[in-house]
């Protein structure tokens, strides 16, 4: 009996062991790619018992028959499985969309998007401007409500002015303060735009305090894109943009030339804009490569781009190379993120001056010297003796305007993880150099009417370097208790800059061979003519920083925090300032139920940031080289004062309150954001005027004056249709801005001279107290006299007109009074579109090219082509800016134009996971009344008048393109 009880009791016992000892493996991966992911977690649900995914993404595991397990990994929706009799369970996780969107990066760290309570918006890549970008900026041009990207023209070579809520400063820097990856200052051209993965802009000031002296002007934070565990991923993306002019100034061709007044025949017929522009090929390609385990992830890349620019001798060549690694040790406690980045570039900057004379060129005159008379020959180039007039074809063919750059930035961040000490609490180190040197060429040939011919030759040659060195450490203690949840931070920085380089001038060369490669062949140096001159500076930023975060029950939030800033740029008493903000918020939906609202978050914040000029020791009296003096048979050199002392200069202060609300409603389906906002700044930064004596130099930095900027920004975006096999979604934003001078100590100023020819003493703009900043202030012209002699209004009614204030007005505004941003994209099947719409309204412009050259006596037309224009009449006498020269700006534009396809591919067949081809129209038309080349707001004026005179179009704009492109996006 015992022996079959034996038996009994041994088989359960079997069977209750092999219950408990099923072994189940598998493979998981990603849904969408189908990826291995390593490091997943498999964990039998109600148990501690379980196992990750290995490199492959396989794993396994033993447990009961009849249990579930829970596969679940960052970023992806976990799933629950019952394995029932299963041995073998294949699992594919797809990512969790909204947890992904919630994060937004802001200063020192993220927040998920419920928390935040100040204005920040987040655009992610899929969301970036397609076809050629060429810089980040242009990846959220119109993208982000408040935030202007503008860049008047298609020069390759320009720049972007990036504009925040306004104008937040005059002699300070205006554009916002750029942080990459940490990097506090980075330089926007060091990251190639197929590296970024998000930018996220920091609007008000509670948001951009905790970066102190840099933040007045907003903050843009950009994130650049990085690895994530398993199997090697390839992707490359390659294009190619076909580029033409899209709008030039008109002018008179040669028939209608030939009938005007005084025109002189000089027998060709050449269209000088064809001359001097051609159709630009560019070509760009990016490869990365990215994976790794758990513990270690990569991402490498290598970005090429060959511009055109549709002037001739314009563009550049460009290389990029990326590495961003993450490395995990001491038990996973350790995070260790190096990354490096290499950018060299090659300029061909050409000559604005190519297009301003190819539009008042006599289109009767040939491009190569014939004999026609009245014209010479000049290395070949048919010129004419006429003053500010130049073969537009020699300026850009015979001459050299070269240069190349060259970034390197490299950052180490390390942080520890001390939760098994002290739960919640971590520590950080960031240490970071970008260096960047930049070289600059110019030679002007000894047979060139521009600039050469009359210096025998002439060579120009400059270098600057460039250091920025940032060491930072950081504390995290997050603690909860109940149901608040408490984040704190606190900081330490220390950054350097420094500044050196030399420039060079001489002419007078025997020979054009060598450039400007061998400066010193100039005989210029030995007749003491040449001008050599180098420098060198730095400046130290040293700040505490604290902020604390406030999370009750995830409907009360409250931030607040405080960095205390000194920086050597300021005077000995003004090196230090405190910079608070605070800012809550509250989940209304968690309060009250609201119908069809999904969530509803109302904030409202205050923060305190400052501006520094861009310029170090402007508060210390100076001496520097002023020429030099021939005695006793050489040339000795002499000094004087450079700047005068202000021990009292401190940096620009900036107050601003914003109210905002954040709502998603309709099942997520509808989402929007709104803030209004009243930013104060005072003490603002100016180089003023002052007299000698009692003072040394003639101007000094001073603190002179208050700013106020208002307005309201929102954003909608709705998905209106999704039935699987198509989708539309739309959003649009919108932004209003007021900048009024509120006190300026020389005010009334008078500034932005028209120049010349024959308009050196005319002022466009004026700046006064209680004004809006960007007034145009001209006169204005009541018709003509028989003679042909123009009639300006006399305004003071004291009988005569006198060109001077009292017979001038203000005629325009060059700030506009909004900006739109409309996106719309749709899917059907295999197919995606994305249309993007983008437009500024109520600014007007100068446009100079009519200034200067529509309204010509008759007798002027032998010299001058016409510029068309609505006040043409050929018997006007001579040129005079008016009020009729001030034309609206406003304009919309079908900004951006993309059509795609994914390719349905099998990817054991042909290797490639996804394979995505499509074409993009930038600039694909613009609806404006403007009559100029380009109606883009210029918030700041490029001839003598600075921040102080938007609106005004001068004559080197370069033309406007249009750009088309064809693409291709691979991953294998």
């Amino acid at each position: 009996m015992k022996k079959y009880l034996l038996m009994v009791l041994s088989v359960f016992s079997v069977s209750f062991l092999m219950a408990q000892d099923r072994t189940v493996s598998g493979t998981v991966t990603d849904a969408e790619s189908g990826e291995s992911i390593p490091g997943a977690n498999i964990v039998e649900k109600g148990t501690s018992n379980g196992t990750i995914t290995d490199f492959d993404g396989n794993y396994t595991v033993s447990v009961g028959e009849g249990t579930t397990l829970v596969i679940s990994f960052v970023g992806y929706t976990p799933q629950e499985v019952v394995v029932g009799s299963r041995s073998v369970i294949d699992v594919a996780l797809a990512l969790d969309v909204q947890s992904l969107s919630e994060v937004v990066v802001v200063g020192y760290g993220t927040q998920e998007k419920k928390e935040i309570t100040s204005a920040v918006t987040s655009v992610k890549s899929k969301d970036f401007n397609a076809g050629l970008v060429n810089s980040p900026a242009q990846l959220i041009q119109g993208k982000v409500g408040g935030l202007t990207v503008a860049r008047p023209g298609g020069d390759p070579n320009g720049s972007y002015a990036i504009r925040l809520r306004g104008v937040a400063s005059f002699g300070a820097n205006s554009q916002p303060l750029i942080v990459i990856d940490g990097l506090i200052g980075g330089d926007l051209n060091s990251v190639d735009p197929s590296d970024i993965e998000s930018m996220d802009v920091l609007k008000d000031g509670s948001a951009a305090a905790i970066y102190g002296t840099r933040g007045s002007a907003g903050v843009i934070l950009i994130t650049t894109k990085s690895g994530k565990a398993g199997k090697t991923q390839v992707t490359y993306n390659g294009s190619t943009t076909i580029e033409n002019v899209a709008n030039s100034i008109e002018f008179l061709n040669a028939a209608e030339y030939r009938a005007a007044p005084g025109a002189q025949d000089l027998g060709s017929d050449t269209d000088w804009l064809d001359e001097v522009t051609e159709t630009a090929m560019s070509n760009t390609h990016n490869i990365s490569m990215s994976g790794g385990t758990p513990q270690t992830t990569y991402r490498a890349s290598v970005n090429v781009r060959n511009v055109e620019g549709v002037g001739i001798n314009s563009g550049f060549n460009q290389l990029n190379a990326r590495l961003n690694l993450r490395q995990l040790a001491l038990n996973d406690k350790l995070t260790i993120i190096p990354i490096i980045s290499v950018t060299a570039r090659d300029q061909q900057f050409s000559f604005a001056e190519g297009f301003r004379n190819a539009i008042i060129a006599n289109p009767t005159l040939p491009v190569l010297y014939d004999g026609a008379a009245g014209t010479t020959d000049v290395g070949g180039y048919a010129e004419r003796d006429i003053f500010q007039w130049i073969n537009p074809v020699s300026i850009v063919e015979q001459n050299l305007n070269e240069g190349t750059e060259l970034k390197i930035v490299g950052s180490m961040k390390m942080e520890y993880d001390f939760s098994d000490y002290v739960n919640g609490l971590r520590f950080g180190v960031f240490y970071s150099q970008q260096r960047e040197n930049d070289e600059r060429g110019q030679y002007f040939r000894k047979s060139a009417k521009f600039r050469g011919a009359d210096v025998n030759g002439l060579a120009n040659r400059g270098m600057e370097s460039r250091l920025n060195e940032l060491f930072e450490t950081t504390l995290n203690y997050d603690v909860s208790a109940g149901g608040l949840d408490v984040a704190f931070l606190g900081g330490y920085s220390y950054q350097y800059f420094f500044t050196e380089g030399f420039s060079m001038s001489g002419g007078n060369f025997l020979t054009d061979a060598f450039t400007f490669n061998n400066i010193g062949a100039s005989l210029d140096f030995p007749n003491g003519l040449g001008n050599v001159g180098s420098y060198a500076n730095s400046n130290t930023l040293i700040a505490a920083f604290g902020r604390v975060n406030f999370n009750y029950d995830d409907t009360y939030f409250l931030s607040a925090s405080i960095r205390r800033e000194g920086s050597s740029r300021f005077g000995a008493e003004n090196r230090w300032g405190n910079f608070p903000a605070v800012s809550a918020g509250a989940n209304i939906d968690q309060i009250v139920d609201i119908p069809v609202v999904d969530n509803l978050k109302v904030r409202v914040s205050w923060g305190v940031t400052g501006n520094q000029p861009s310029n170090s020791y402007l508060s210390l009296r100076r001496f520097g080289p002023q020429g030099s003096y021939f005695e006793n048979g050489s040339y000795l050199p002499s000094y004087g004062p450079v700047s005068n002392d202000n021990p009292d200069l401190k940096w620009e202060t900036k107050k601003e309150i914003d109210f905002g609300f954040d709502f998603t409603a309709l099942n997520g389906k509808l989402s929007g954001t709104f803030d209004w906002y009243k930013r104060t700044t005072e003490d603002l930064l100016f180089l003023v005027n002052v007299p000698v004596p009692p003072n040394l130099f003639g101007q000094t930095w001073r603190n002179v004056g208050e700013l106020e900027n208002t307005g309201v920004e929102f954003s909608i975006n709705y998905d209106a249709y999704d039935d699987g096999n198509f989708s539309y979604n739309t959003g649009i934003n919108f932004a209003t801005f007021k900048t009024t001078v509120i006190r300026l100590d020389n005010s009334p100023l008078r500034t932005a001279n028209m120049g010349s020819p024959g308009q050196n003493a005319t002022d466009l703009v004026i700046v006064e107290d209680g004004a809006p900043l960007g007034q145009i202030f001209l006169p204005i012209l009541d018709g003509f006299t028989d003679a042909g002699d123009l009639i300006m209004r006399d305004l003071d009614g004291d009988g005569s007109f006198c060109n001077c204030d009292d017979d001038k007005t203000v005629v325009g505004n060059g700030l506009p009074d909004f900006t739109l941003g409309w996106n719309n994209s749709l899917a059907f099947g295999a197919f995606d579109l994305n249309l993007f719409f983008r437009g500024a309204f109520g600014h007007e412009l100068v446009n100079s090219y009519r200034g200067f050259y529509e309204n010509y006596q008759s007798t002027t037309v032998v010299n001058y082509n016409v510029v068309k224009g609505p006040g043409l009449t050929l018997d006007n006498a001579g040129a005079a800016v008016n009020d009729t020269h001030v034309e609206d700006g406003s304009f919309v534009k079908l900004d951006n134009a993309t059509l795609g396809y994914t390719l349905p591919i099998n990817g054991d067949n042909i290797g490639f996971k996804n394979l995505r081809i499509y074409s993009t129209i930038q600039n694909a038309f613009v609806i404006t009344d403007y009559t100029g080349i380009d109606p883009e707001v210029r918030y700041t004026d490029i001839g003598n008048g600075g921040a102080f005179a938007p609106g005004i179009e001068r004559r080197n704009t370069y033309f406007t393109t249009r750009q088309i492109t064809f693409g291709l996006t691979a991953e294998f």
